[in-house]
């Protein structure tokens, strides 16, 4: 038994720091991942069990952190009391005075601040640190910032290959997936208030595969079906063909078509999170009332309504709100958004391999259609009222007289949603690449071409985040052996212009081209290689997604033993 099966179990953790950004950015420190996995295995299955657990160790919020830090020195109320104070009567002194309009605003605002900002906390100092230790160990985002993550999941797989058992007639697998998903933020992040948030998934796949024709023909047929606790059961075909062609059987065509599907993530389905400039509601059926939050209402709000504050649960981002699109426009219109259902794609893959002579060519070209593209929507859910029917600001009953006043007395409060697109999108693209060898040298060029489609006029509230430059390059030129036990490398990338879509920012993205380098020096005798070389040699700073830092050169020098 021992000879016909291998036992592995295996153990890593890892810690770190870095920098996320999301819709805000988050100071991820001290952070721990582990995971453990146990696996048993032959020539013709295997079974994987897996736990993977993290802890967030002392992250926080940076926007946050600098919110409450402002607002633990002094209150808004009381630093908009004191700047008005000074603002007012210094304006109507100069202007008074004989100074412009202008001048006079100039003027009493530098003062207005500099009274209002007497005693602010200045990084660096005692103060500054201790309100920043107090600020960032708060999990509460209304005085604090710190984000608390002990989130795990399990999984289980398995495969078996069914070939021995058809004396290889065709390659058959069979194989199944379970996973249980953990959500522990306590609160921070998730909607786990009252406890861990647990949900599962599983799913079952077979697959054959069969060559015909003296073997240049293969064909390859697989099926899969999953289901999500949350939602339908989806199945997902595929078919694939490879034909070898030539007497030297040196060209090469592939050929497929499959249904795939994306589930939506654990934060699409369970997240509860305010952010100040929207507040972000998952949408699982059993997400949608456990958000419950608390907002001051107007003045003007409270002689309608008889209350001071309005209680506002997560459904009614999705049942009673007003698109922020119709409401920017002057024609607030209710919508009902959708919960989240799979994203499913129908891809069509079509290519081309050859080896003629010294020249390497790869073409291949793709066509996606999306169902069901998950996507983030922007409602203005009112504090009072049912938004719900109103067309172009027209109401036709009291309650929706109530929702377009609550709109107009600033009544409402943004929530992001998670749905999905009623819009046909449609994707494609191609890649070119050829590889010529010319003596010991290898020249290489890579083209790749990327498109995203669909009708932004018609659902302006529709962000893709597709974040792909439609034109990228790529071009290469070395030798594993120069001459002797001297060998080099350069690559050249360039990327293409596009426009960046996310919940920090969105922006256009430069145009750059890096140039990345290596040479490299065996010595035999002491069974050494040698090598230097830089990514980015020119140091020319690039972006490729907006509000993060520039991109910069690494280089290194290295020396391997043995190898």
């Amino acid at each position: 038994w021992a000879n016909d099966f291998e036992i592995i179990g295996q153990g890593r953790i890892g810690r770190g720091n870095t920098i996320f950004q999301g819709t805000n950015r988050n100071a991820i420190r001290g952070f721990t991942n582990q995971q453990f996995k146990f696996e048993v295995k032959n020539d013709n299955f295997f079974v994987r069990a897996y736990n993977t657990k993290e802890s967030g160790g002392d992250t926080y919020d940076v926007r946050f952190t600098g919110i409450n830090i402002n607002s633990l020195w002094k209150s808004n109320t009381q630093w908009f009391t004191e700047y008005a104070e000074t603002y007012i009567p210094t304006f109507l002194g100069g202007f008074q005075a004989g100074l412009s309009r202008e001048a006079a605003e100039t003027q009493a605002h530098a003062a207005a601040r500099a009274a209002a900002d007497t005693g602010r906390l200045v990084p660096g100092t005692a103060e500054f640190d201790n309100a920043f230790r107090t600020v960032s160990s708060n999990p509460d985002l209304g005085t604090g910032s710190l984000l608390i993550n002990e989130s795990a999941f399990s999984h289980v797989n398995g495969n078996y290959n069914l070939a021995h058992l058809i004396n290889d007639w065709a390659d058959v697998q069979v194989g199944g997936s379970w996973r249980e998903y953990r959500l522990d933020s306590q609160g921070t992040i998730f909607t786990d208030f009252d406890g861990p948030i647990s949900y599962t998934e599983f799913g079952a796949y077979a697959q054959a595969q069969k060559k015909f024709l003296d073997e240049r023909l293969k064909i390859t047929a697989s099926g899969r079906f999953d289901k999500n606790e949350f939602l339908d059961g989806l199945f997902s075909p595929r078919l694939a063909a490879g034909l070898t062609l030539g007497e030297r059987r040196n060209h090469n065509i592939r050929a497929s078509v499959q249904q795939a599907f994306r589930n939506p993530t654990t934060q699409d389905f369970f997240i509860g999170l305010d952010l100040g400039l929207a507040v972000l509601v998952g949408s699982s059926p059993d997400n949608l009332d456990r958000d419950v939050r608390t907002f001051d209402i107007s003045t003007v709000g409270q002689g309608i309504t008889g209350q001071s504050t309005a209680q506002v649960v997560g459904r009614q981002a999705y049942e009673n709100a007003f698109s922020v699109s119709s409401a920017q426009a002057g024609t607030p219109t209710g919508v009902t958004t959708s919960l989240i259902q799979p994203e499913e794609v129908t891809a069509y893959e079509l290519g081309y391999r050859a080896q003629i002579g010294k020249l390497t060519v790869d073409l291949s070209g793709y066509f996606n259609q999306f169902t069901n593209f998950i996507v983030n929507g922007r409602v203005l859910v009112p504090f009072y009222g049912d938004a719900s029917g109103i067309v172009n600001g027209v109401p036709t009953t009291a309650e929706q007289g109530l929702a377009l006043q609550a709109l107009q007395n600033g009544d409402t409060q943004v929530y992001q949603t998670y749905t999905n697109s009623e819009a046909p999108i449609d994707s494609w693209g191609a890649v070119v690449g050829l590889d010529y060898r010319l003596g010991k040298f290898d020249l290489g060029v890579n083209y790749t071409y990327n498109d995203l489609d669909f009708n932004e006029a018609a659902f302006p509230d529709i962000r893709t985040n597709f974040n792909t430059p439609n034109h990228r390059v790529k071009a290469s030129f070395g030798s594993t052996e120069a001459f002797e036990n001297f060998g080099f490398n350069f690559n050249w990338r360039w990327s293409d212009s596009y426009f960046w879509e996310a919940g920090f920012a969105d922006g256009q993205i430069p145009s750059f081209s890096v140039l990345d380098a290596q040479i490299s020096y065996a010595i035999p005798s002491i069974k050494s290689v040698f090598k230097a070389g830089a990514s980015n040699l020119l140091n020319e700073e690039y972006v490729n997604a907006v509000g993060t830092g520039n991109i910069g050169s690494i280089y290194f020098v290295s020396w391997t033993i043995n190898n």
